[in-house]
């Protein structure tokens, strides 16, 4: 596994794989194939894959650890930007289809529909850690200060649960699924962290 891991063509094929959804979305856009409602479809699938991308991001410490292979964490940095990378889109699409691009609107929106404001707050916590995810700014910043920083992504992915749940009101399996994912998650670093004799490994630069 440590050599499939050090292949420079491993990164090149997560990446790809990464981007998939993406370029699913735009083949089914060319073809006319976005559902009934184009724009509610492409919110709801990149809004999907932000939260799928932040649970992989998550995961990677556990795997890590479970499989006794510390090169894992080479790729969490880009599973963790490519969570960024389709929560922008979520919101882009949102702020230019349901907005047109009215700052004013979006701001009436955060400050008055409780999911939204979850959601924007979501993405505002994400952006630092999207920005600071280079070693370079792990010296910069320093290691400790670094990861303090960037335990921000547990609140990310809290956010983005509590704006699905309530954006879909009644049909709310999947964010409970997510809600669940996290939780697994959560106990896994208090364990962790609270395990005799066991301290929080400093990471590499990712958004995680």
């Amino acid at each position: 596994m440590k050599k499939l891991l050090l292949n420079p063509w491993t990164r090149r094929v997560i990446f790809a794989a990464c981007l998939l959804p993406a370029l699913f979305l735009v083949v089914r856009g060319f073809k006319g194939n976005l559902s009934a409602n184009p724009v509610e479809f492409l919110e709801h699938s990149t809004g999907d894959w932000a939260l799928r991308f932040l649970c992989i991001t998550l995961a990677v410490t556990p795997l890590r650890k479970l499989f006794e292979q510390p090169l894992f964490v080479r790729y969490r940095r880009m599973l963790g930007l490519f969570a960024f990378f389709y929560t922008s889109a979520h919101l882009l699409l949102y702020f230019t289809f349901d907005l047109m691009f009215d700052f004013k609107s979006l701001l009436a929106d955060v400050l008055k529909r409780p999911y939204i404001t979850f959601g924007m707050a979501g993405f505002l916590m994400m952006a630092p850690l999207a920005i600071t995810s280079t070693a370079a700014m792990v010296r910069r910043m320093g290691p400790k200060r670094w990861q303090l920083l960037h335990r921000l992504v547990y609140f990310c992915i809290l956010a983005g649960v509590i704006h699905y749940y309530w954006l879909v009101k009644s049909n709310v399996r999947e964010p409970l699924m997510y809600a669940g994912i996290l939780t697994v998650l959560m106990l896994y670093r208090v364990v962790l962290w609270t395990t005799k004799g066991t301290k929080p490994q400093k990471s590499a630069p990712v958004t995680a």
